[in-house]
């Protein structure tokens, strides 16, 4: 991008927002990553998936909890009916017991817990950073799509105060008998068809700044968004395709999130496994008896263990197994999907990237002189109206398609750039 050029994008994508909402108290401006960072604060989708992490917190600390010991009293054998207990029914006595049973895991069912839990909460991580990619690449965009409805609305204003100056000209020649009335007329009309262009480009404007503004987590009733940004220069060599995908592949949080519910699953499945290895049960009681020819106190031991003749976790390992298989497959898949994702947004940013290189290069000087030579001759009487109303045509065409080359550029730089989930433009 040469000097001239540079100046002309800083001039569209700087000063086009004074144009586009002057006099309009309440508008903020701020630059794209401004905007970034106010939606990686407030917006609403945004917040709700940063609660998933607070939830494999707390799952975490469900894991890391011990079976509580279980705690039984009972008292029997006790006269409420008023039966009498002596020496002669010899009824009774009456028992007063407390007990204590204490579960002991096996397995390392704890431990297992653990892994599992805390691969979820890698999970919930990695989820959380691949809803913040998406997000900053829908800002992105978003911001993007501001900047070149500003680009235009500055192009219809400057088309439209280039055809005001013309109808001033003619009607001064017209007063001179320079030309005829018709010539006046055509001239208004095209005035009046880029001022109709100038309403629409406005409307654009406000279009682009209120899709924004759900994105930053703002009400309509808060304060529009103005995006202030400017172009930096084109690379000439991009970055390489296969390191690219290496990158991508090392980098990307859905990716991450896939290879870390691989590894739950593995860690689930573990537990299921020692999930079906059964559990005993330490128990210990004091009683007490209290009767008519004495009293004595008493100590007892006891062990709990189920007996697997049936139940032995067999679904449920199953089912581990199966999740295992389909988090191995997801993988694949994820990894063939993100391989298409960067391969497309790498084509997508050669194209754009040729495509504005040959405009800056081949067009826009010459669409320039061109009007500025036809608008002199026109000046000087020596060409026709239809002549310089093509002129203007064809400069406007080629500005359209310019802004739309610069966007078309900036949002496949962004898409690259967050498809790959690093800055690779250098």
């Amino acid at each position: 991008m040469n000097c001239r050029t540079s100046l002309l994008v800083a001039a569209v994508f700087s000063s086009a927002g004074a144009h586009a909402f002057a006099g309009q108290d309440t508008l903020q401006t701020m630059t794209i990553e401004g905007a970034v960072g106010e939606a990686a604060q407030n917006n609403l989708a945004l917040l709700s998936e940063r609660a998933n992490v607070s939830i494999a917190e707390a799952g975490l600390i469900t894991a890391r909890l011990r079976p509580n010991p279980v705690l039984s009293g009972s008292a029997e054998s006790l006269d409420l009916l008023g039966t009498g207990f002596d020496e002669v029914n010899a009824a009774g006595p009456p028992q007063y017991s407390v007990r204590v049973d204490v579960p002991f895991e096996r397995g390392d069912k704890r431990d297992l817990r653990l892994d599992v839990a805390a691969q979820k909460k890698q999970v919930a991580e990695a989820g959380f950073a691949d809803s913040m990619r998406r997000l900053k690449l829908d800002v992105s965009l978003a911001a993007i799509d501001v900047l070149e409805a500003k680009a235009k609305l500055l192009l219809a204003e400057d088309n439209l105060r280039a055809l005001e100056q013309l109808v001033r000209l003619n009607e001064q020649r017209l007063a001179s008998g320079a030309i005829p009335q018709l010539e006046v007329t055509r001239s208004r009309v095209a005035m009046l068809q880029y001022r109709s262009a100038v309403k629409t480009a406005q409307l654009a404007v406000n279009e682009t700044r209120l899709k924004l503004l759900p994105l930053l987590g703002r009400r309509l009733d808060q304060p529009l968004v103005d995006i202030e940004d400017r172009l930096g220069p084109i690379p000439d060599k991009t970055p390489d395709l296969p390191q690219l995908l290496v990158t991508a592949r090392l980098a990307r949080p859905d990716l991450i999130a896939l290879r870390n519910d691989q590894a739950r699953s593995i860690a689930d499945l573990r537990l299921e496994q020692a999930q079906g290895k059964v559990d005993y049960t330490l128990g210990a009681e004091y009683r007490r008896e209290q009767g008519v020819n004495g009293r004595g106190n008493m100590l007892g031991f006891f062990v709990s263990v189920p007996l697997p003749f049936s139940n032995r976790n067999q679904g449920e390992i199953a089912r581990a197994d199966a999740e295992r298989d389909k988090a191995a497959r997801s993988l694949r898949a994820g990894e063939t999907s993100v391989a298409g994702e960067v391969a497309a947004a790498y084509q997508e940013f050669e194209s754009a990237r040729v495509l504005l290189g040959d405009i800056e290069r081949d067009l826009l000087a010459p669409t320039q002189e061109a009007r500025a030579s036809v608008t002199y001759v026109y000046q000087a009487g020596a060409t026709s109206l239809l002549d310089v109303l093509d002129a203007q045509r064809a400069f406007n065409d080629t500005m359209d398609t310019y802004y739309s080359a610069q966007a078309a550029y900036r949002r496949a730089r962004a898409r690259l750039s967050l498809t790959v989930n690093k800055d690779v433009i250098p």
